[in-house]
């Protein structure tokens, strides 16, 4: 194992019902017809949200969604899913090159690195929406992340809480641990090669295992 890469929401932090929150009243406002809309775009680029859900008229609306989505994201707390800080530590002490690879931009990233400022020092690399060509479900973002450590495919683990990015994983022929904090168990487990629901009993030695 010689790197581990990390989504950011959901897996490094527990953002989703903060998210689910914001798009909540967001698909209330411009799809009233469509209930529950803001849990079936979970894992989703802003990108693919607006290609699916506002086009026609609506393609008017998505700088004033984008507006209110960067204000919102500005305030948003973040913090770390339990025994996160541990887990890294205890892979950087056994030689595991750490990254984050978000669908997030950078100025999402910016409102990030003021509310943790330690973040940047967790993590090896940082790979953001500007850094890839495709969007999760494709292991694009996934490949990117390995290659700037120089790591095979085989030589990696990816954590992640979306269906498209559980995919992406997968796709990108990486051992995949199902993170449960956005959608059940049960629900990711054909997508993953283990399930948690927080870091408190995940180390080097037990990701070790599925190798």
């Amino acid at each position: 194992m010689k790197a581990a890469l990390f989504d950011l929401d959901g897996v490094v932090f527990d953002t989703e019902p903060q998210y689910t929150e914001f798009w909540g009243s967001q698909c209330r406002q411009y799809h009233p017809e469509h209930p529950g809309l803001e849990h079936e775009i979970k894992g989703s680029t802003l990108t693919q949200i607006y290609d699916r859900w506002f086009t026609g008229p609506l393609e008017a609306e998505r700088p004033i969604v984008t507006e209110r989505l960067n204000a919102f994201e500005a305030q948003m707390t973040f913090e770390y899913i339990a025994g996160f800080e541990a887990l890294i530590a205890d892979l950087h002490a056994h030689g595991v090159k750490t990254a984050v690879v978000t669908s997030s931009n950078m100025p999402k990233m910016e409102s990030v690195y003021r509310a943790q400022p330690g973040f940047k020092q967790l993590f090896d690399a940082i790979l953001t929406s500007e850094d890839f060509e495709f969007s999760k479900p494709h292991p694009d973002c996934y490949l990117k992340g390995a290659a700037r450590f120089g790591a095979e495919p085989a030589e990696c683990v990816v954590f992640e809480d979306s269906f498209n990015g559980l995919k992406s994983g997968r796709a990108a022929g990486m051992k995949v641990v199902g993170v449960a904090t956005t959608n059940p168990k049960e629900a990711i487990a054909p997508l993953s090669d283990i399930q948690i629901t927080d870091y408190l009993h995940v180390s080097y030695q037990s990701l070790l295992k599925l190798f």
